[in-house]
């Protein structure tokens, strides 16, 4: 008999020390400018907030089809087989790649990618005036299918018939939502993508919130997994969600510092959410019966991650299967108390986004949408994460502003022009006559630079773009005063597999006494010859004269350090004391 009901992630080690105000709350924190959010502020109800949000449903009626013509007409005397009676359909709802539902909604087919030979080349417009043409009569859902970022919807038939007109300009603004699990301290550029999808939704003045999963991260997605994830720690996973609400809040501000102009309308609310907030607390046997009781067995193991789990070796577990229901629940909880209908996420998240919109419609009788973004793969295919262990991180800790600007000033050109409309906010006029200028010079490497400083701005802020540029010109350009203003943070992370030494500058202190007191080269003559032929450099200079004496300057930059280079590869790093 039970004598009480526990939470649903009591069990897990959830405790009430994550709900403490030193976290993000539920409805504690607003990063947006307008309309601030107040800690300790009781959640709306839905019958208030979704009220102010949600707008009516209009529906739209398609024209009715026309009647299909027969491949041969019928022969005079020769007898005709009745036609079977139609089917009755009990298909569930399918979703719909996003330039499909533009074109049958009866929209121009230009505006969403397809067709757009036929058309007239658009006149020129200036940056300002091509966003107002973005969020006029196009509207966000056909823009960003032009820009390629929006994927699919879902459902198919009622996105068909009210989402286009739900995301019209002048209409009351709807709430959309991601999520991300805290499975490591740091976002990674595959994240970019659903956050940027985010950022178009709040420039079209609709709010938006991103949900950390300190909850859900406990079980593990297995969508797209061959293995369980190793379980985490409770403390880990509470350590972790603080550290990504952290990345998502730098990303947002800088968006609105660096990327708003604040005349430029309306920008939506952005809200940062815990649903360790609502899982933690939800007792497991009123989960069960509520939502598990809504959520069919039959749906849920026909997704296809659960389908090749199944069929592996290791199997499933419960946890694991249960997953996509606690995602589900999330879907359900936002909408109830925030008035959110649009789930946003990656493609490989449509199954956790068709058991939200079935849960959602099901135990509120409202339409809910769900949006993907594309997936971003490296060149043999593979996703970029963690787990393929190919992840460029968004944290400097992990990745310096340096190496994620040159990770994206190395894309080749086949996938800049279609980076650039996914990782910037650039017009597309804009875009289009990068890729112009770049035809005509690609020696410069055009886009791909602009690319890199586009996406390291929102990134890392004006700083870290100065950063990056710092040690580009450093490194690959031998500029001496670039060495000169970085600082030794900006040193460590230039060259990370540098050795560092401290020494001490003695009078008449030569080249080769450096290289020996560093241990940069072996003692005797392969040492001496190593100068003489010209292995050696100081500061980005060759050095063949291993008698020449350090002169202040020139081998001794204004900020103490001096960047010593032995061979192509091994970097040293010298600072020196009490000059």
């Amino acid at each position: 008999m039970l004598r009480r009901t526990e939470p649903l992630f009591q069990s897990l080690g959830t405790s009430p020390d994550c709900h403490s105000s030193s976290n993000i709350i539920e409805s504690g924190l607003d990063i947006s400018s307008t309309s601030p959010l107040r800690t300790g502020e009781k959640e709306p109800t839905h019958a208030g907030f979704a009220a102010s949000l949600t707008p009516p449903l209009r529906t739209a009626h398609a024209p009715p089809l026309l009647p299909r013509i027969p491949r041969r007409l019928p022969v005079p005397g020769r007898s005709q087989r009745a036609a079977p009676p139609p089917r009755q359909s009990r298909r569930a709802p399918r979703a719909m790649a996003a330039p499909a539902l533009c074109r049958r909604c009866g929209r121009p087919a230009g505006l969403w990618g397809l067709a757009r030979a036929r058309l007239p080349p658009p006149p020129r417009r200036r940056a300002h005036e091509q966003a107002r043409r973005a969020r006029g009569a196009a509207g966000l859902l056909a823009a960003q299918c032009e820009r390629g970022l929006f994927q699919e919807v879902f459902p198919a038939q009622s996105a068909e018939e009210q989402l286009p007109a739900l995301l019209e300009p002048g209409r009351p603004p709807l709430a959309a939502y991601c999520g991300f699990d805290p499975t490591a301290d740091s976002l990674h550029v595959g994240h970019l993508l659903p956050v940027m999808a985010l950022l178009h939704f709040q420039r079209a003045g609709h709010d938006v919130i991103a949900v950390v999963g300190g909850a859900t991260a406990r079980l593990g997605d297995p969508s797209g997994r061959e293995r369980a994830r190793e379980p985490l720690p409770a403390g880990q996973v509470r350590a972790q969600a603080r550290a990504l609400r952290a990345g998502l809040a730098r990303l947002f501000g800088n968006h609105r510092e660096l990327f708003w102009e604040p005349g430029a309308g309306r920008l939506g609310r952005a809200a940062l959410l815990d649903n360790a907030r609502w899982l933690g607390r939800e007792p497991l046997l009123r989960f069960l019966g509520g939502a598990g009781g809504r959520l069919r067995m039959g749906t849920l193991l026909s997704r296809q991650s659960c389908q090749a789990r199944l069929r592996s070796a290791e199997g499933m577990s419960l946890a694991e299967f249960l997953y996509p229901a606690l995602q589900a629940y999330d879907f359900l909880h936002l909408h109830q108390h925030h008035g959110c209908r649009i789930q946003l996420g990656g493609h490989d998240q449509m199954g956790n986004i068709m058991s939200g919109y079935e849960l959602v419609t099901k135990m509120t009788g409202t339409d809910v949408f769900g949006i993907t973004v594309p997936l971003i793969t490296s060149t043999t295919g593979d996703k970029l994460g963690k787990t393929a262990g190919n992840a460029v991180w968004l944290n400097r800790d992990k990745t310096s502003p340096f190496e994620l600007y040159q990770f994206f000033v190395r894309q080749q050109d086949n996938v800049v022009e279609k980076y650039l409309k996914l990782f910037t906010f650039l017009p597309l006029e804009e875009i289009a006559h990068i890729m112009e200028m770049h035809a005509k010079a690609p020696e410069k490497w055009g886009p791909q630079k602009r690319l890199a400083a586009e996406v390291t701005k929102l990134v890392h802020g004006k700083e870290g773009l100065e950063s990056a540029k710092r040690c580009t010109k450093a490194l690959y350009h031998s500029s001496v005063e670039a060495l000169e203003e970085m600082s030794d943070q900006e040193l460590e992370e230039l060259f990370r597999q540098a050795t560092s030494a401290e020494l001490m500058l003695e009078p008449g202190m030569t080249v080769l006494d450096l290289c020996r007191k560093a241990n940069a080269i072996p003692d005797g003559p392969s040492g001496y010859r190593k100068i003489t032929d010209g292995g050696v450099s100081i500061n980005g200079n060759r050095v063949t004269d291993p008698e020449t004496v350090l002169i202040l300057g020139q081998h001794i930059l204004k900020n103490g350090v001096s960047l010593l280079r032995v061979g192509k590869k091994n970097y040293y790093i010298i600072k020196w004391l009490q000059l």
